[in-house]
């Protein structure tokens, strides 16, 4: 079996339509990878603005999840610093809801590659309960609260957060432990990196 190149397998996500008869937005694969980086984010998906703008969290989601992280936007988008990668590369669309869950095709046919290609990754950071039962798998807790609240218990690569979106206000003022505790560790943990 012949290896691909880390710069091949990017150019294939960019091309990638497999999803492209279920979105309605289209097809716009958003990733932001190198083999240097030392965190990955693991998120859900594109939301629209960033589907429109083509710059991952390039919303208050992301505004929020660099103050959680204590870094700058040069940083947080500095791909030999910051990998991101989403469960699905692509906008899903929404409803009344809020956006749609990542299509499932996207990690199937990627994940394990990307992931291949990022040898120098030290903290992995779990957002949202798609990135997390892939990569935790059954240890994952009964729900993304729990699985939060046991943050600890997960390799010390690995770290699990809520969304950042300003549509979970009331999941953060239900569980201030989260502010006090959780994120100051965080921000250590990424200093240590950087």
């Amino acid at each position: 079996m012949t290896s691909i190149t880390f710069t091949e397998l990017h150019d294939e996500i960019l091309a990638c339509r497999i999803c492209e008869p279920y979105l309605d937005a289209g097809v716009n694969p958003i990733v932001q990878i190198h083999p240097k980086a030392k965190i990955l984010i693991a998120g859900q998906a594109p939301g629209r603005k960033v589907h429109e703008t083509n710059i991952p969290f390039n919303d208050a989601s992301g505004d929020r999840l660099r103050d959680w992280m204590g870094i700058d936007k040069a940083s947080f988008y500095d791909s030999q610093h910051v990998a991101i990668v989403p469960m699905g590369f692509c906008f899903p669309g929404s409803d009344k809801s809020g956006d749609l869950a990542p299509r499932k095709e996207c990690a199937r046919q990627w994940r394990q590659s990307v992931l291949d290609q990022l040898p120098n990754i030290q903290l992995t950071i779990l957002i949202g309960t798609f990135a997390m039962k892939w990569h935790l798998g059954n240890s994952m807790g009964k729900n993304l609260t729990e699985t939060v609240q046991n943050w600890q218990s997960y390799p010390e690569g690995v770290f699990p957060l809520p969304h950042p979106s300003p549509r979970n206000f009331g999941w953060f003022m239900k569980n201030p432990w989260f502010d006090e505790n959780i994120l100051p560790e965080l921000k250590t943990r990424i200093a240590k990196i950087t």
